[in-house]
């Protein structure tokens, strides 16, 4: 068996395991940059534990004694604030949106991938094209729309929008994913007689799990971590985790170590997707990098 065969065998995660240890240098790179874009977050998760004086000293005290008064600040031990409905209409508008994404991309990314259509070239980029104009160009005709029909500070309202915001980068990638289906499944599904519902759902998806876990994880950061739009559409009943997240910042008094609490209590949901899909990941964005 020769040694492609061999690295066509293994996971994604064996063969980058491998080529680390051929390629010692890369390695020793990859791990630097690494540390070096984990380093502020480890330096934010410090200094949460920090009291306000230690934090906001000059030079950082990574030293300082640790305490949980800025944990206890964001769930309301002094001020009586409420994290849990922000926490909840995040997950609320992540999760929905997401789903709704996956639905209506799934369809799209099979027509222009597995479907012979003329010129699916110039579809994918105006897809995309939508992803070019800046957000802010459309928060005043979004808000005046959202007052106008009363869907203002309306949870359902970030779900389409989240939804329309993620739809063009969802298909854009889920076309490559479905691309990599053998042709032969597909006509196998046919003969049988399977419609188009079933053959998505039973041919397609089984196979293309990686990238469907790999696009549905992407669509749920990007709704979780948006901001402009939850800042602009919502208020008191559908602000989301990171509208609240804006709320510490004050121009009078100490509030870094607050900040950064509330900072890794929004980012946990994210980091545990992650985590949990980590395999799938991987899978999903090496699929068909190797031929």
């Amino acid at each position: 068996m020769s040694v492609a065969t061999k690295q066509l065998r293994l996971s994604p995660k064996r063969r980058l395991k491998n080529s680390g240890r051929r390629n010692p240098l890369g390695g020793l790179i990859a791990w630097i940059t690494a540390l070096l874009f984990v380093s502020p977050v480890l330096w934010m998760m410090i200094t949460s534990f920090h009291s306000e004086a230690d934090a906001a000293t000059n030079q950082p005290s990574f030293f300082a004694p640790l305490t949980l008064d800025a944990y206890a600040q964001f769930f309301g031990a002094a001020s009586g604030a409420n994290p849990w409905p922000p926490l909840i209409n995040s997950a609320m508008a992540s999760v929905f949106s997401t789903i709704l994404v996956l639905l209506l991309a799934m369809p799209a990314a099979y027509a222009l991938s597995i479907k012979p259509i003329k010129k699916w070239t110039d579809v994918l980029f105006f897809l995309l094209s939508t992803k070019m104009l800046p957000i802010v160009a459309a928060a005043l005709p979004l808000y005046i729309f959202a007052n106008f029909s009363g869907m203002l500070d309306n949870i359902w309202f970030l779900i389409i929008m989240y939804t329309s915001m993620n739809l063009p980068i969802a298909v854009w990638m889920m076309r490559s994913f479905l691309a990599e289906v053998p042709v032969e499944m597909l006509e196998a599904a046919q003969l049988d007689g399977a419609g188009l519902i079933r053959t998505l759902s039973q041919v397609v998806a089984p196979v293309a799990t990686p990238g469907i876990a790999a696009t549905g994880l992407i669509c749920f950061i990007f709704s979780w971590n948006e901001l402009l739009l939850a800042r602009v559409l919502t208020g008191v009943v559908s602000g989301t985790a990171p509208v609240f997240l804006t709320g510490f910042v004050s121009s009078q008094g100490l509030f870094l170590a607050q900040l950064c609490a509330a900072s890794v209590v929004v980012s946990l949901p994210v980091l545990i997707a992650g985590f949990a899909a980590q395999d799938k990941l991987v899978q999903g964005l090496s699929l068909g990098a190797v031929k």
